[in-house]
């Protein structure tokens, strides 16, 4: 078992929802949790099997890949200490802002590919993003970013706005 995993060129094969075969380094697919465990799960003899993905689609994968490809050196995510990333919750670095500058339908595709991953890295970044996006808004604004419908009444958002006084920036 040893001399497979000290290979360092080791690849995998993931089967995206639109059934595409995508052969990527296991180093860098490793980046997720859940494929990880799937890897442990089965064991070493039967990763040649390629790795079923039913909620991710062919494009928005090549994207995960290529931010797991970057970030292939960077530590693990710390487990439930979140004390730093709160500190910095909505800087991101450089490479990754480039990287989330995709249309809304594919930046949200990214979040829920790199939550069902378990790639807490990815998903943070996502997250920041849609954070900066809405940063600094007022409800309609945010309304018209996301194009989402106001179905509240006059008098429901009014109710809203004065419970939630105690959030407004004064």
């Amino acid at each position: 078992m040893s001399a497979a995993t000290e290979q360092p060129k080791q690849t995998l094969t993931v089967t995206t929802n639109d059934n595409v075969d995508i052969v990527v380094e296991r180093e860098i697919l490793e980046r997720s949790v859940l494929i990880k465990n799937m890897i442990g799960d089965v064991g070493e003899e039967q990763i040649d099997t390629a790795i079923p993905l039913p909620n991710v689609n062919e494009p928005v994968m090549k994207k995960v890949i290529e931010w797991c490809e970057h970030h292939r050196k960077d530590p693990p995510a710390p487990e439930g200490d979140d004390s730093d990333s709160r500190k910095k919750s909505t800087d991101i670095d450089e490479w990754d802002q480039k990287f989330m500058q995709v249309d809304q339908e594919m930046l949200f595709e990214i979040i829920l590919a790199a939550n069902y991953l378990d790639i807490k890295g990815l998903l943070d970044v996502g997250c920041k993003t849609v954070a900066n996006m809405i940063k600094g808004k007022s409800p309609d604004e945010i309304r018209k970013t996301f194009n989402i419908q106001n179905d509240f009444t006059p008098e429901e958002e009014d109710q809203i706005r004065r419970e939630n006084e105690w959030a407004e920036d004064r």
